[in-house]
């Protein structure tokens, strides 16, 4: 049994039995198994397309099988799945896929390894194209159809659907849900004001992103992250536009008091620290989880600020035990969601979210954004942000919010702050002051962010 394979079930079994996160155990899995580079992205491959596609693949399962997935022991299921992604999505030769899944299975469940064997050989010869068809037989539903061919649950497709068709984009709901189930790119964040550009644009490889300032690629991401001092990030260009809009709506004056208030895991911290840091502006951080707070010190680490970083609950805030008595002049809430709009990059959570936990979150998310505002100085700026593009978690927050606040508040346009930030135009809603940006559409992952102004009392 190949190393590779090995670890990508044993990520698969912790996803399953410990609700592990695939994108923070995997890379610790690989170092410990001492995988060379060619078993690394083979074990990532076949860690991420299984977790992507499962929900096509138990189909698949249970008509070769004969029987319900729920009927066929977990570990045993993990097994056929892995089975399954290579014989119907990667080059990996038939009898290789077939002869090391049962050798995966001698190991997991010794009984089973007739079965998968079976299993596996009935698989494999039905080419792809005839299984899409097999999977999708009998059904006259559209979100149905997509939902079993492109493997997200039934109420994301619909929840997908919705957020299109606000923009009149519903068409493109199939090349979204498509992209969701493809790799997305290495996209790195160059802290500005901390790294020699002019430099980096010499290494081979190395080129500006599409539409971030700060953002670019690289032929050898991890070489140009690990030699660059914690001043040059992974990061998704969405993200980093999400904290660029705020620390950009306007030109910062020294001595503005900036909080990130969901700061976890500290992406866009680190962004905000080298913009205050260049603007002469004092930044705090707040993260409830004690772990979540660490990866924020730990990301802002390459950047020369004194930044603090406590951890209370957001609901509860107080800007005076942050030294900001008079106010933050921005806030940046990137608030707990869903998390549908990267799924690329988190696969597993298309099948953790349930409906229910929609309204669970968007209650935590008005309580969060009540408890910003209500921190912002007068004129001060609330940067409103969420990795989901789901309307009640994006313009039904907000919209209630908004409602709430009254005459208080002005929403900004971010769209135009945005596009001014941003290399190149970007393809946003027509109409919109918000921006929605879309993985299909823009490459990054789908965020939602707002930038709505507290207006003084006159």
């Amino acid at each position: 049994m190949s190393p590779a394979r090995r670890v990508a079930y044993e990520v698969l079994e912790a996803v399953r039995l410990d609700e592990a996160y695939a994108n923070l155990l995997l890379p610790a899995r690989i170092r410990r198994a001492r995988l060379s580079q060619a078993d690394a992205a083979l074990a990532t491959e076949l860690t991420y397309g299984t977790l992507r596609r499962q929900g096509y693949y138990d189909r698949v399962i249970e008509l070769a099988a004969d029987r319900p997935a729920d009927a066929i022991d977990p570990a045993v299921l993990d097994v056929l799945r892995l089975g399954a992604h290579q014989l119907l999505s990667t080059r990996v030769p038939t009898h290789a896929a077939v002869n090391e899944q049962v050798d995966l299975a001698r190991s997991v469940s010794p009984k089973a390894a007739g079965f998968v064997n079976a299993v596996l050989r009935t698989v494999s010869r039905t080419d792809a194209d005839a299984w899409r068809e097999l999977v999708a037989e009998g059904v006259s539903n559209e979100d149905e159809r997509l939902a079993r061919l492109e493997s997200h649950p039934k109420w994301v497709v619909r929840a997908l659907r919705a957020a299109l068709d606000r923009e009149g984009r519903a068409d493109e709901l199939e090349a979204l849900l498509q992209a969701d189930n493809s790799s997305p790119r290495v996209n790195l964040a160059v802290l500005p004001g901390l790294v020699d550009e002019s430099a980096l644009l010499e290494v081979d490889g190395f080129a500006p992103d599409r539409y971030s300032p700060i953002g670019a690629t690289s032929h050898d991401p991890i070489s140009v992250v690990e030699s660059g001092g914690g001043r040059i990030r992974v990061q998704d260009e969405g993200s980093q536009l999400a904290a660029l809009a705020l620390s950009r709506a306007r030109p910062v004056e020294a001595g503005e008091r900036w909080l990130d208030l969901c700061s976890g895991p500290g992406g866009k911290t680190a962004v905000l620290a080298a913009e205050a840091l260049a603007g002469g502006a004092v930044l705090s951080a707040n993260e409830i989880v004690p772990v979540r707070a660490d990866l924020v010190r730990s990301a802002i680490a390459g950047v020369p600020l004194d930044v603090e970083v406590r951890g209370g609950d957001g609901r509860d805030l107080d800007a005076a035990a942050f030294g900001a008595p008079g106010g933050f002049d921005r806030i940046l809430l990137d608030a707990p969601c869903t998390g549908l709009g990267a799924l690329r990059r988190r696969p597993e959570a298309r099948w953790r979210k349930r409906p229910q936990d929609v309204g669970e979150l968007t209650l935590l998310q008005g309580q969060l954004l009540d408890a910003a505002f209500a921190a912002l100085a007068p004129g001060g700026v609330l940067a409103y942000v969420t990795c989901s593009p789901h309307t009640a978690e994006t313009h039904g927050s907000l919209g209630a919010a908004l409602a709430r606040w009254g005459d208080e508040a002005e929403s900004l346009d971010t769209a135009a702050v945005v596009q001014a930030v941003s290399r190149h135009p970007l393809d946003l809603a027509s109409g919109e002051a918000t921006v929605q940006l879309w993985p299909h559409r823009h490459g990054t992952d789908a965020m939602f962010i707002a930038l709505v102004r507290r207006v003084p009392a006159s």
